[in-house]
């Protein structure tokens, strides 16, 4: 049996008025999607935990079959994973944007103006943050670069951390309120005002100006924790696997579970990544294993930015170049298989950040009993009216695997 994980990163989405009271999924068209809906079972996964913050870090390791509630300790020390960085027992890893603020940062009335520094490039971030480690870091505080805007420091040493929040949440509104607050607050903030003297005097930073390019001058440390302890979803279900991802977090999960972590060249993390290099990575993966994750990350970045068009764009490459992809190819490996589509969390584009809802899933398999054939399309409506609904969601992972035909939507 072959297990195909299919994930847009918050492509469930509330209805908007941009789309005349529907929602992208409801918009868009998807005909792969919904073929698999309509053959097979559809419903809907509560992927956060009541208490926890509803962000792909979470949603993630519930979809993988991690109960958050026993396994999350923070976003930070997922990334490190995925950079093979080593936490020891007194290590916090922090998640370290490269971010626009708009204003003084020293002065209450900034504003976080854009979470990502104007989508600034793999090449300038890198610089950046060797340039910060240089001028502030240490043995024990470590500025270590990743991908696009998204790179990690680590405080070695240290045994507690202060209250942080999650830039993407706060575009647009005053900073002050939101800045690091409680015990080594002090020491995070200090490091951000330096960090802002290096970049505000950067030459990467002059030549983005010259361009009419967001300057990347401050950086935004949240997401901490400690190493978490998590069981190899490979060792769980004695089975072999691999992570498709641009993004750190996610193969860092993946590092976590066991998945052996396949990189796609152009793979971006944004809606210009290469989507049909992502299915055949995975139709070749397929031929030497198991499971194979592919995660999607550009529906979650267009709801971020309120771009309601580009996430119905998002979605519908998603549909033609991933799943389609994968759809139509998969018959040949001459294996049976099971196919689960669906979103960790929705990230409404009348919000910009994540919510909590429940998010639709399907699970299409080539042995048709273990199929409900709702004969419905993919998409929030339709999947809650189906009644089915997988709630802790970290369960659905254990129903994919062990035995679709006896749990499937039960």
């Amino acid at each position: 049996m072959k297990y195909v994980v299919l994930l847009g990163d918050g492509m469930a989405d509330y209805p908007t008025t941009k789309l005349g009271g529907k929602t992208p999924l409801e918009c868009a068209f998807t005909p792969h999607l919904d073929q698999i809906a309509a053959a097979g079972t559809l419903g809907l996964v509560n992927t956060i935990p009541d208490g926890l913050t509803p962000g792909s870090d979470v949603a993630n390791l519930s979809v993988l079959g991690y109960d958050p509630k026993q396994t999350y300790t923070g976003r930070g020390p997922l990334e490190a994973a995925n950079m093979g960085i080593s936490l020891g027992q007194d290590d916090i890893a922090y998640r370290c944007n490269l971010v626009t603020i708009g204003g003084d940062l020293a002065r209450p009335d900034a504003v976080m103006e854009d979470f990502t520094a104007g989508h600034i490039s793999k090449d300038e971030a890198k610089c950046l943050i060797n340039d910060i480690n240089k001028a502030i870091g240490s043995s024990k505080l470590q500025f270590i670069p990743g991908v696009g805007y998204r790179h990690l420091f680590v405080w070695r040493g240290v045994t507690s951390s202060p209250i942080t929040t999650a830039p993407h949440d706060i575009t647009g509104k005053q900073i002050a309120s939101y800045l690091p607050r409680g015990e080594y607050a002090e020491e995070l903030l200090s490091l951000m005002k330096r960090a802002n003297e290096v970049l505000n005097n950067h030459p990467v930073n002059a030549k983005r100006q010259n361009l009419g390019k967001k300057q990347a001058n401050s950086i935004w440390l949240w997401g901490q924790g400690n190493a978490p302890k998590i069981v190899p979803l490979t060792t769980r279900f004695g089975i072999s696997g691999g992570m498709i991802s641009a993004v750190d977090l996610l193969n860092g999960i993946g590092v976590y579970a066991g998945l052996k972590v396949i990189h796609v060249e152009g793979a971006t993390g944004y809606i210009d990544t290469n989507y049909e290099g992502k299915a055949m990575m995975a139709l070749d993966a397929l031929k030497f294993m198991d499971f194979i994750f592919v995660h999607l990350e550009a529906p979650d970045e267009m709801g971020h930015e309120g771009n309601a068009v580009g996430k119905i764009q998002a979605i519908e490459e998603f549909d033609e170049k991933i799943i389609g992809t994968i759809l139509n190819n998969i018959g040949k490996l001459n294996d049976d298989y099971r196919i689960l589509v669906l979103s960790d969390h929705p990230t409404p584009v009348d919000i910009k950040t994540h919510v909590a809802d429940p998010s639709p899933f399907a699970v299409l398999s080539s042995i048709k009993e273990e199929n409900k054939v709702s004969g419905l399309p993919f998409n929030e409506t339709t999947a809650r009216s189906t009644d089915i609904f997988i709630d802790p969601g970290h369960l659905l992972m254990e129903k994919f695997i062990r035995d679709w035909r006896t749990n499937g939507g039960s």
